[in-house]
């Protein structure tokens, strides 16, 4: 099993997709490394060479991921609450801070749907 960056990849998945399951990395830039680092991305983890892991290790190395990532994004956002910008106020109160719209779509901030039973009509009167 290919341990890379404190993330254990899946086994039975082509590298490709295995890169993505670590927090930072999506398809563009797991296909980025793959070019630059020469592997085969139809290449599946079980099948990867001791020498293709410790490539992929170095190559993590040019970037910031998991737990970094993580606390870098979580200043960030501590940032816009304290400057009390409109974004920050958004993000304290659970709100979608870029533009959606909140009568029908923001479940954020009303929770999970819940289904409400019609009223039922009186019989003989119109």
């Amino acid at each position: 099993m290919a341990r890379l960056v404190g993330v254990d990849l899946p086994r039975e998945k082509c590298i490709e997709i295995a890169l993505t399951y670590i927090f930072g990395i999506g398809r563009s830039k797991s296909k980025k490394i793959l070019k630059d680092t020469s592997i085969d991305p139809n290449l599946i983890v079980k099948d990867l060479s001791e020498d293709e892991v410790v490539k992929l290790r170095e190559e993590l190395r040019k970037y910031v991921l998991e737990g970094d990532l993580r606390r870098e994004v979580a200043m960030n956002v501590k940032r816009l609450q304290e400057v009390g910008s409109y974004r920050g106020t958004r993000h304290r109160k659970n709100l979608p801070c870029r533009g959606q719209k909140t009568k029908t779509n923001a479940r954020t901030k009303r929770g999970k749907k819940k289904t409400v039973a019609g009223k039922k009509m009186a019989l003989g009167k119109t």
